[in-house]
């Protein structure tokens, strides 16, 4: 009896300082998470596979809301706060990118160019076209990130870090082409 005591009390005191040391790593550092869906395609989740990657996210490294062109980041969806979505960041405050998206429940703007404001980034799906993102409801202000994702870590054939990266085809505009737009009245500021 003395002996099952013992086991349930240094059960417990490991318990009650396992828990908060937990909480904090998963709320600072960082957590795992599996990928749904296939806006991230080819990048993330292969077509040809019939499961899900599982990724690493990184809390630590937007502490500071920093993120950088290429990211693929996690963040609360501007439709629906509850919904965590993974996209890439495209384009920081002050760049200018073009709107791609015509179509029924989408962001419209007087221009198919728009810079982004100030405390927001824009985000993409790798899956053109497949994919609920900064071309459907416009810049994401910053506060919504939660996470950076930083390593594939399933299945065991796909493991790697996760460099940031920018499609050659949706890099924010070159300031030449800005001027050029501005003088013609052809670029949009969304109001935050």
């Amino acid at each position: 009896m003395q002996a099952a005591r013992r086991y349930f009390k240094s059960f417990a005191s490991g318990f009650v300082v396992a828990v908060p040391v937990t909480v904090t790593f998963l709320d600072y550092v960082g957590y795992v998470a599996r990928v749904e869906g296939a806006s991230m395609q080819p990048f993330l989740n292969p077509e040809d596979r019939s499961f899900n990657d599982v990724v690493l996210l990184n809390r630590w490294s937007v502490r500071n809301f920093k993120v950088n062109r290429g990211d693929v980041v996690s963040l609360a969806s501007p439709r629906d706060p509850e919904q965590r979505i993974i996209k890439r960041v495209i384009a920081l405050e002050g760049d200018t990118v073009r709107h791609t998206f015509k179509m029924p429940g989408t962001r419209t703007y007087k221009n198919r160019y728009v810079r982004v404001p100030s405390g927001h980034f824009w985000v993409e799906g790798d899956n053109f076209g497949h994919s609920l993102d900064s071309n459907f409801f416009g810049p994401v202000s910053v506060g919504l990130v939660h996470a950076r994702a930083s390593h594939i870590l399933w299945p065991p054939q796909r493991w790697q870090r996760i460099e940031p990266s920018l499609p050659t085809d949706r890099r924010p505009l070159d300031q030449e082409t800005i001027d050029h737009l501005e003088e013609q009245g052809a670029v949009t500021v969304p109001k935050t």
